[in-house]
């Protein structure tokens, strides 16, 4: 198995939280933060202490099956993703409809088309920024465009910047990927939902949400008025998954 993963708390419901690509760790653990029972925290190859992805790695596929066996290792009843994460539940979901009880899913970037020109754009830039001869100055510029003003975000560029400086070769394959190639076997799955977008944000525009949240048959959608919602909505975040992951 590729992936690592950090177990929180005790005792049931077992919740496994799956991050975006780029992920800093404190960013993977903000989903988990003040769920009830067991908080399992996972960390895909490429980014924290997992080791770098194997080539031709960066695919839903490969994302899901790892994500699908630290679920069945730790018996996770729920699960929550980002992004990345959130595209890897719904890959599961579409191939294990009965796998999990319920999924809350932050900042869907696709489902079964291809990415809007603006998020594929996004895509690009990151990853000319990664390639740069700048010591890195490109990649922080392109970071501090996706901060809303006024956003304290402390270290958060530089660790950013790390994270995604091992992960070109996911920028330049993932946006031509979707997570599901048929979106109609979503409306098999048994999982109650949870779908959270943001307005703002051209990774992940609020099509997807709304595209993921009318494919399951049973699922709710929250569009948060945001650019970034992880760092200017983390309270109400909080409420929404615990909340949901009662």
């Amino acid at each position: 198995m590729r992936a690592r993963w950090r177990v929180l708390g005790s005792g049931t419901p077992v919740t496994l939280v799956a991050h975006g690509l780029g992920a800093t760790e404190g960013e993977a653990r903000i989903p988990a933060s003040g769920l009830r029972g067991t908080r399992v925290v996972l960390t895909l190859p490429g980014h924290g202490s997992a080791p770098d992805a194997p080539a031709g790695y960066w695919n839903y596929a490969s994302v899901a099956a790892d994500v699908l066996a630290v679920a069945d290792e730790v018996g996770a009843t729920q699960a929550v993703g980002v992004s990345l994460g959130a595209g890897a539940l719904t890959r599961i979901a579409a191939e294990h409809p009965d796998r999990f009880q319920r999924l809350a899913l932050l900042l869907p970037a696709a489902l079964d088309r291809p990415r809007e020109p603006a998020a594929a754009w996004a895509y690009e830039r990151l990853a000319a920024a990664i390639s740069a001869d700048d010591d890195g100055a490109s990649l922080r510029e392109a970071l501090a465009a996706e901060i809303p003003p006024g956003v304290e975000v402390g270290d958060h560029l530089e660790q950013r910047a790390h994270a995604l400086s091992r992960l070109a070769e996911a920028l330049h394959e993932l946006p031509e990927q979707v997570p599901v190639p048929d979106a109609s076997a979503l409306a098999r799955a048994s999982a109650e939902v949870l779908v959270i977008g943001a307005t703002s944000d051209p990774m992940h525009p609020a099509s997807a949400a709304k595209a993921t949240a009318a494919a399951f048959g049973d699922a709710r959608l929250e569009l948060l008025e945001s650019q970034a919602p992880m760092l200017t909505h983390r309270k109400l975040l909080r409420d929404l998954l615990t909340g949901f992951l009662r």
